[in-house]
């Protein structure tokens, strides 16, 4: 759901890139638990993959991805503006690159995303006629959810609906389609892919007002007997102020509604805020400012425990409510592909994922293995 600016930077304080040895962080250890593995009777362990990953032209992460992950989401290669460029015309080849490393690698994909107000092609965002719209809507919905019907376990079907007061963005199809663009999104889904589970998709969701939005978003669904399979709370938060009684209530009300939940897109940003909330609008921008870029050599030891802990808090709640959730990913494989490094000031270097530039595990890595001992 977000839009991903993949930044390389060589740090310093980092090991050089060079394949894995079986996971292995040097020839003198042995090979590194997985998480996967560790988590295989709570929840499935996903990431976030990016064209080179599905194409595997990256090596270390071939080997890493298989044995760390059971699910995954495309960063990009799925969104609109991609996979259907024109009224007419449609780009299927790396989703279906997508759908056979999954099946590969026994790797559950969720399809990102079929509808959302961002990445839409030019001819889209330049329809001001309701029927045109609405033909698109159509067609899109039923030409994506039906060629993958069985081949994706699931797809994000409605993102980043609401506004943070819990009201309907308004966006293009609220503003042609009317309310009951939602609705009608997931009846052509469920139509279109009776195989898939249908989930919406959401950041600051754990937040009362949106949250309550999100609440009204899925029973106007169930009340119109159109499926709901899931919601997924984004999770982009910062690792020093992780608002874990807001994401507890989440669990609980949106298991409540008879769905299932999902943290979908986690990552925890260690970089100085620039606005007195968390945001993952896309479209936000914060200007330079002096200082942007506090850690371009590596994270301080102080920082780096403060994003191990944020992660050890997070894992213990999630194991805490293990029955209620059924997918955890992550925004991303390791800190060099994460959208965080240019959000929402280009050319930052952020730490936000459990593995480092070079595919080496983090201390947060081995905190979260732990919260399973």
């Amino acid at each position: 759901m977000i839009k991903i600016f993949i930044t390389f930077v060589t740090l310093t304080t980092t090991c050089s890139f060079a394949p894995l040895q079986l996971q292995a962080q040097n020839q003198n250890q042995s090979p590194i638990p997985s998480l996967k593995e560790t988590f295989k009777n709570d929840f499935l362990i996903g990431t976030a993959l990016n064209t080179a990953q599905i194409q595997e032209k990256d090596p270390a992460a071939a080997q890493l991805i298989p044995l760390q992950f059971n699910a995954a989401t495309p960063e990009n290669i799925m969104k609109a503006a991609i996979i259907h460029p024109g009224w007419d015309q449609y780009n299927f080849t790396l989703a279906d690159q997508l759908v056979a490393y999954g099946q590969k690698n026994k790797i559950k994909i969720t399809a990102h995303t079929l509808i959302w107000h961002s990445q839409l092609p030019d001819f889209v965002r330049s329809i001001k006629s309701p029927d045109s719209l609405r033909q698109f809507f159509t067609n899109h919905i039923t030409t994506l959810a039906s060629r993958y019907d069985g081949k994706v376990f699931s797809w994000d079907v409605v993102n980043e609906a609401l506004e943070e007061n819990g009201s309907l963005r308004k966006s293009i199809f609220l503003q042609l389609l009317g309310e009951d663009y939602i609705v009608e999104a997931f009846r052509l889904a469920q139509k279109a892919a009776p195989h898939t589970e249908l989930y919406y998709n959401d950041y600051n969701i754990e937040q009362p007002k949106k949250r309550a939005g999100a609440v009204e978003i899925i029973k106007k669904i169930k009340a119109a007997g159109v499926r709901i399979d899931g919601v997924g709370i984004q999770g982009h938060w910062r690792a020093s102020h992780i608002p874990l009684a807001e994401i507890e209530q989440s669990i609980l009300d949106f298991s409540a509604l008879g769905v299932k939940v999902m943290f979908t897109e986690l990552d925890l940003s260690v970089l100085p805020n620039p606005w007195d909330r968390d945001n993952a609008d896309v479209s936000a921008t914060a200007g330079n400012s002096t200082g942007k870029d506090p850690y371009p050599n590596g994270l301080p030891d102080s920082v780096q425990n403060v994003l191990t802990k944020g992660y050890e808090d997070l894992f213990k709640l999630f194991l805490k409510h293990k029955d209620k959730i059924s997918r955890i990913t992550f925004w991303g494989v390791n800190d060099g592909q994460s959208w965080l490094n240019d959000f929402p000031i280009r050319g930052r270097t952020n730490y936000p994922t459990l593995f480092d530039r070079a595919y080496k595990a983090k201390p947060a890595f081995y905190a979260v293995i732990a919260t399973k001992k």
